[in-house]
């Protein structure tokens, strides 16, 4: 496992510039891979070993590229629940404090005991951990191999449909179409949305 993990650590600055396509905040990027780092520690070993050994390092940069890409754009990861929005009321709340004479001046807000003790812990949601190998399986019983190789590239590496067919000199139309094709095969194959 060690040998895993220092792979892992070998990826922080690939990881760190795939952030760069989804914001600019550095701070905002540095702790999204801080706790991409956190979330492979703490993940299943034997979860982490078969993603290992099924892709080597290009299966841990996928399955980091699509953790960071959930955590800086959903409103449900932990990420967002642990840094976004908690930082965001702190700062909300710092903005109606005033100094006015001798005194602090709180506004109608009489809830001035927050402190970064709050941060709620993360936890690690093994059913989405299930979902991934699950999609990862029905990807390799594709028979075409370009739809199952450019669903990766699409979802993965986190590209955008533009940028995808600047770098494969694939028209957008037809990179959509291949991909909506596979996501409706693993949506019929795992009867939900993908």
């Amino acid at each position: 496992m060690n040998k895993i993990y220092l792979e892992i650590a070998k990826l922080t600055d690939k990881f760190r510039t795939m952030s760069y396509r989804l914001t600019t905040d550095e701070n905002k990027i540095n702790e999204a891979v801080q706790e991409l780092m956190l979330y492979f520690m703490q993940m299943n070993p034997t979860t982490l070993k078969s993603i290992y050994d099924k892709d080597g390092v290009d299966g841990l940069t996928r399955y980091g590229a699509v953790a960071l890409r959930r955590a800086l754009t959903s409103k449900r990861s932990n990420f967002y629940y642990k840094y976004e929005k908690y930082y965001t009321r702190i700062d909300s709340y710092t903005n109606n404090v005033s100094v006015s004479s001798n005194h602090l001046d709180y506004g109608n807000d009489n809830n001035y005991y927050k402190s970064l003790s709050n941060i709620p812990n993360a936890e690690v949601d093994n059913a989405q951990l299930h979902k991934l190998e699950i999609i990862d399986v029905e990807l390799d019983k594709l028979d075409n191999w370009y739809d199952r190789e450019l669903f990766k590239l699409y979802y993965y590496e986190g590209n955008t449909l533009d940028s995808l067919a600047k770098k494969t000199k694939i028209s957008r139309n037809s990179l959509f179409t291949t991909i909506d094709k596979v996501r409706t095969i693993l949506k019929n194959e795992l009867n939900e949305d993908v």
